[in-house]
This record gives C-alpha cells, sequence and structure tokens, in this order.
C-alpha cells in the first residue's frame, strides 16, 4: 500500500503505534528468550520447537499491522519506522525508533537514519 501521510495523520496513529509497539515488544522478547533456550538445551515449559514457531508467526502479525497502514518497517530490534510524507514538494520520510517520546524526525528516503532531522524543520503539506 502506498500512502503518504501528513503529520497530523502520522502523529494520530501514534497511539496505536505504541500500543502494537509494546504488544511487539512482548512477543519479540518471548521468542528471543525462548530460542536461546532451545539453543543452549535448556528444557522448556513453553512446548518447544511449536511455540518459537507460534511467537514467530505473532511477530509477524504484529509487523503486518503496520505494512497494512503505510507505514514501512525498517528495523525491528529496535523497531524503527517511517511513515512516507511530502514537504516542500518532496518526498520524506517521518521517523519513529521505539522508545522515543514523540513523532520528531524525519529523513530524506536515500538518508537513511543517519540524515534525520527534527520535523520542526520541514514545511509539511
Amino acid at each position: 500500500m502506498d500512502r503518504t501521510f501528513t503529520l497530523a495523520e502520522a502523529k494520530a496513529l501514534m497511539p496505536e503505534v505504541r500500543q502494537r509497539v509494546a504488544a511487539y515488544v512482548r512477543v519479540r522478547g518471548d521468542y528471543a528468550e525462548l530460542s536461546a533456550e532451545l539453543r543452549g538445551g535448556e528444557p522448556s515449559e513453553a512446548g518447544g520447537l511449536a511455540e518459537l514457531k507460534g511467537f514467530e508467526a505473532r511477530l509477524h502479525e504484529e509487523l503486518e499491522w503496520f505494512q497494512r497502514q503505510g507505514i514501512q518497517v525498517k528495523g525491528i530490534a529496535p523497531l524503527l519506522i517511517d511513515f512516507p510524507a511530502l514537504a516542500d514538494g518532496r518526498q520524506v520520510l517521518l521517523c519513529w525508533l521505539e522508545g522515543e517520546a514523540a513523532l520528531a524526525w524525519y529523513h530524506r528516503p536515500e538518508l537513511g537514519f543517519m540524515g534525520r532531522r527534527p520535523i520542526a524543520e520541514l514545511r509539511l503539506v
């Protein structure tokens, strides 16, 4: 789904984004712990490989929600997402990293995370 967000639309989605991220982080942690137990040969109360596959499926389901909204997932640990937007007639990505208090950064698509700048510098359409 190709979608362009206004800043208001992206900010309006942030409460649900935070809820989805919290769910994702819980499952990601469960997956990591069980995976480590299985690699170490530790017995697991969770059911072993079948439970691990279940966690993996839930992780994919959580990430698919972002994609269905038109949000781009750029990293999974920590979760890094971009909202495509327009500023001064050019494409930018409004960028949010797991743990940040607010949607406050953007970058040009070709620059990625390293090119992040404060949203306050933008004139969004």
